[in-house]
């Protein structure tokens, strides 16, 4: 281990996605910061599925972007296939979803710290100190003291991590890296409350050991769009996944050994992710139905080692290869890697403040797993809070705390400190009552003034983004004021199935109708993509037209979001008697 004689402003201790985001966006805002972690070349690992974005995680991974964050940017360069989720609903819900080459995105990680010059120590963290109240240093393994005015702890599945496969169990962080031992104990000598949680992982087997032909193959989006606002040239190759199905014979295997398995045979009692479920509570659980959908998805581009989504297990590996040869197309499928369980340490978040700072030791921030959540998005989310705002309290800045109507961020962040959580929490669009104003489509216009503030951003994009904001409020302006004759649009209405015009009607109003879209209207230069910058042009036309298209229920919730405001900042009094509220029940 590298010995460490000076001190930082801020040690980020764990190097994946919350712990990256975190080191980030205060080395950006000039902190001088420290990222510890137990094996450099882990640093930016996908330790489970290849893939960032999906429901609700795509618009986390856009309002990450505005804020700086650098999950969507690294993302676009890795990216195999890139799809829009829930297109058959309403646009509230739309969410982005990328499949990644995961060797290629941690390595392009990596050497971006080393092109930064972020300084980061091989080690690992086995207790913090604290001094009147304040944190004062992270202990590493060989005794060293790393003194600091902050610290983020970003431990993952680290904690005590305990890797279950049937009645096998290794101590582990993950499959071949060891767990973190003494932060857990450390921390509960200071106060803090623990928990203990569970996830799994699904296997990984040989791509040469499936009839690829048997499976449904999914392709992306044919105009695919990136992540980030700053991707510039976006052409993924678009590498497609593979459905599969299990059937009746694979149930019973499943049942038959379900007592093999630990999360039944009572050797993990903690809470495993309810809407990531194994495939033993699948079939369990949910026993009428006759097959459940298996993805096979590539880790890498070509790669050798399949991911089996929705095949998570923790039953023993020969059970597991057992039940994977019952499925059509995978009779003579090889492992490379069983499916496994992980039990981990956590502390409750509502030991936390908003801005994910400690409320038992001051300049102590916890972000990702640590804090019960689950997810590449909602780990890297809490990094670049945690990160702003350990940067803004060593300034001695007002904090970032972002509101609930605000951002998928602050439905998270709020989430986890007021209702605390007892298994693994992930965000979905149902849980954001606002989610009509949280579209992935208008995270810089709802985020871009704190990234001004703050100074989260390049000149080049907040001027780009500046500039998309205006020509889409231009054209809003225009479509408003905007006349459209009968005989300009009629012979399109009568083609939708809509109801022809009688006399001149403004462009906004017959936005509004189900059928009708800007593509439907007459030439003209302001609904023309060649009007755009480029990078730009489709989201300027697509946000303008949700916008009138929705300025009904978007108006709606907006009143209703003034509504609410009065009530932010009433002060519930210290000591106060939940009992003799009758309505509440937990």
């Amino acid at each position: 281990v590298k010995r460490i004689t000076k001190r930082y402003d801020l040690v980020v201790v764990g190097g994946g996605h919350a712990g990256l985001e975190a080191a980030l966006v205060s080395q950006k805002l000039g902190i001088n910061v420290l990222l510890v972690s137990m094996d450099k070349k882990s640093i930016g690992r996908m330790s489970c599925n290849p893939a960032i974005g999906g429901l609700a995680k795509g618009q986390m991974v856009r309002e990450l972007d505005v804020l700086g964050g650098s999950m969507g940017f690294f993302a676009d360069s890795c990216t195999l296939q890139s799809k829009t989720l829930n297109l058959s609903k309403g646009r509230a819900v739309w969410s982005p979803r990328s499949q990644i080459d995961k060797i290629k995105y941690e390595k392009t990680v990596q050497r971006y710290l080393q092109k930064i010059n972020l300084p980061v120590v091989e080690g690992e963290a086995v207790m913090v100190s604290e001094k009147n109240g304040k944190i004062e240093s992270v202990v590493l393994s060989d005794g060293e003291k790393i003194f600091c005015e902050a610290a983020i702890l970003t431990c993952g599945t680290f904690l005590n991590g305990l890797i279950h496969i049937g009645e096998k169990k290794i101590k582990a962080g993950r499959m071949g890296e060891e767990s973190a031992l003494g932060i857990t104990e450390s921390l509960k000598g200071l106060g803090f409350l623990a928990g203990r949680l569970k996830t799994g992982t699904p296997p990984r087997i040989k791509r040469s050991s499936v009839k690829w032909d048997v499976g449904i193959a999914g392709y992306g989006d044919k105009n695919p769009k990136p992540l980030s606002y700053r991707t510039k040239s976006f052409k993924p190759k678009d590498e497609p996944c593979f459905a599969f199905r299990t059937n009746e014979k694979t149930h019973e295997l499943i049942l038959k050994n379900i007592s093999r398995s630990p999360m039944y045979s009572g050797d993990i009692d903690s809470s495993g992710p309810r809407y990531c479920p194994s495939i033993e509570d699948k079939v369990y659980k949910f026993s009428h139905n006759p097959g459940h959908i298996l993805q096979l998805e590539p880790e890498w581009s070509n790669s050798e080692q399949i991911y089996v989504n929705g095949f998570s297990t923790s039953l023993p590996e020969s059970v597991q290869l057992k039940c994977l040869k019952t499925v059509d197309g995978l009779s003579n499928v090889e492992f490379l890697r069983p499916g496994y369980a992980i039990e981990y340490d956590f502390f409750f978040p509502s030991q936390l403040k908003s801005t994910l700072e400690t409320k038992n030791i001051a300049g102590l921030f916890f972000a990702g797993q640590i804090n019960g959540t689950s997810g590449y998005e909602e780990a890297s989310s809490q990094g670049l809070i945690s990160g702003i705002n350990a940067s803004l309290k060593i300034k001695r800045k007002k904090p970032l705390q972002l509101k609930r109507n605000e951002a998928y961020i602050g439905v998270l962040i709020d989430d986890l400190i007021v209702k605390d959580t007892k298994e693994p929490y992930r965000m979905f669009t149902s849980r954001a009552e606002y989610r009509l104003q949280l579209r992935a489509s208008n995270a810089d216009q709802r985020l871009l003034k704190y990234s001004k503030k703050l100074g989260l951003l390049d000149d080049e994009t907040l001027k780009s983004l500046d500039k998309k904001t205006k020509e889409t409020e231009s054209l809003i302006n225009y479509l408003t004021k905007k006349t459209i004759k009968p005989e300009e649009i009629n012979s399109s209405l009568k083609s939708l199935g809509e109801k022809p015009i009688k006399e001149p009607v403004k462009a906004a109003s017959l936005l509004k109708r189900p059928r009708v879209f800007l593509k439907d209207f007459p030439k003209n230069k302001k609904i023309d993509k060649k009007n755009y910058k480029k990078e730009h042009a489709e989201e300027i036309l697509f946000e303008a037209e949700t916008k009138i298209k929705y300025s009904g229920y978007i108006n709606r919730q907006k009143a209703e979001i003034e509504k609410t405001k009065i009530y932010e900042d009433m002060i519930i009094p210290k000591g106060f008697n939940y009992n003799e509220i009758k309505s509440i029940s937990n």
